[in-house]
């Protein structure tokens, strides 16, 4: 007779909600064909099995030592979720969400005690300002670290990744990926978040979902930006929060890609909609959703509007047929340069085992030399 596994069966129970399953979503998942099992699991009728055990927590995602814990164990947020719905805090996080925060984090610690090791400096932008103080300071603040002057050249895929470089030049870590680790069975929606901050002077890091449309991540990456000049992490909700810190960020996001003086200047209320997005794209080298959202907070939009446009981009991009990429380039996206750099240079000075730093950065240690090839590490 099988051995039964003799767990919590309210941790069963938490496991499936928490992973989002229904009773029958479980049950094929485990490929048990009577739903009946599971239950029976959950009431404490019967036990599954050692091999049915590993399964549930293997699918649900949890440590499989949590299934004999005789409470659920307590899950905050490490740091502060700011999205809201009808001036409501959102409570349902995901298992997806809370991984790559933590995954971030990880990366983030490793990081912060690296560069005090090397006696790196206080970054004097961190929390220089706050809500109170005026938009266009903070904008042009975060133009003059960036090096990023106005008026930019280039496209805006061109201006994306230089103020990434000016970002990572000035030590803020920009990490950017629309999946948990490499598993792309677990994608991040980007109906849940569209990027987080974490605010500190060491080591800050802006983690881009990247699942979102490409042209809506530019607004994303300088929100998450403004969170750091005023100290502030967290969870960011760029559409319904009444957070006054979102609120904030937003505003400093849209004057620092499309100034207002200039969005008054170049806009013509006789023209149609994609006339005005266009010719600020030709002027400005801003994404014409960045520009749609600027004309959002400017008022001479609507929010159905924008959000209708904003829709169109994201389904845009859902429905391009594309290969995966190279999967070096898509981890040092994920992983950052600046930190792949640091990660690398103590591998392959022998300072940090190559099982570590693979671990570290979510590639194969023998695949570390080529990786760093890659990226031109």
């Amino acid at each position: 007779m099988t051995e039964q596994a003799l767990i919590n069966p309210r941790i069963v129970t938490w496991a499936r909600v928490r992973a989002g399953l229904s009773e029958d979503s479980l049950a094929q998942k485990l490929n048990v064909k009577n739903v009946q099992k599971i239950i029976e699991w959950e009431s404490g009728e019967s036990r599954p099995t050692f091999k049915q055990a590993q399964n549930i927590a293997n699918i649900t995602n949890i440590p499989f030592g949590y299934l004999f814990l005789p409470e659920p164990p307590d899950e905050e947020l490490p740091i502060p979720d700011l999205r809201t719905v009808a001036n409501r805090h959102v409570d349902a996080v995901s298992i997806d969400m809370k991984e790559i925060i933590k995954q971030v984090m990880l990366k983030q610690e490793w990081y912060r005690d690296y560069l005090i090791k090397l006696d790196e400096p206080r970054l004097p932008f961190i929390g220089k300002y706050n809500v109170n103080d005026s938009v266009f300071d903070v904008a042009q603040d975060i133009r003059n670290t960036l090096g990023v002057p106005l008026p930019q050249k280039g496209s805006w895929e061109e201006y994306h990744r230089t103020l990434i470089k000016g970002a990572e030049q000035a030590r803020i870590l920009v990490m950017r990926s629309g999946i948990v680790g490499n598993n792309t069975r677990r994608k991040l929606e980007v109906s849940e978040f569209r990027g987080f901050a974490i605010s500190d002077d060491i080591a800050p890091v802006i983690f881009i979902n990247s699942s979102d449309a490409p042209t809506a991540r530019l607004f994303t990456l300088i929100h998450e930006l403004a969170h750091l000049w005023i100290g502030s992490s967290g969870i960011s909700d760029l559409e319904h929060s009444h957070a006054e810190e979102e609120k904030f960020c937003n505003a400093v996001a849209g004057e620092f890609l499309v100034p207002q003086e200039a969005f008054h200047r170049i806009w013509n209320p006789e023209l149609s909609l994609v006339m005005n997005l266009t010719e600020i794209n030709r002027q400005l080298h801003v994404s014409k959703l960045a520009a749609a959202k600027r004309a959002l907070d400017c008022r001479v939009i609507d929010g159905d509007t924008y959000w209708k446009y904003y829709r169109a981009e994201l389904n845009a991009f859902r429905n391009q047929k594309g290969g995966k990429g190279d999967f070096n380039i898509n981890a040092g996206a994920k992983n950052s340069k600046l930190f792949s750099s640091a990660v690398v240079a103590e591998a392959l000075s022998g300072r940090m085992l190559l099982r570590d730093a693979g671990n570290l950065l979510g590639i194969k240690p023998n695949n570390i030399k080529t990786y760093a090839r890659k990226l031109a590490l």
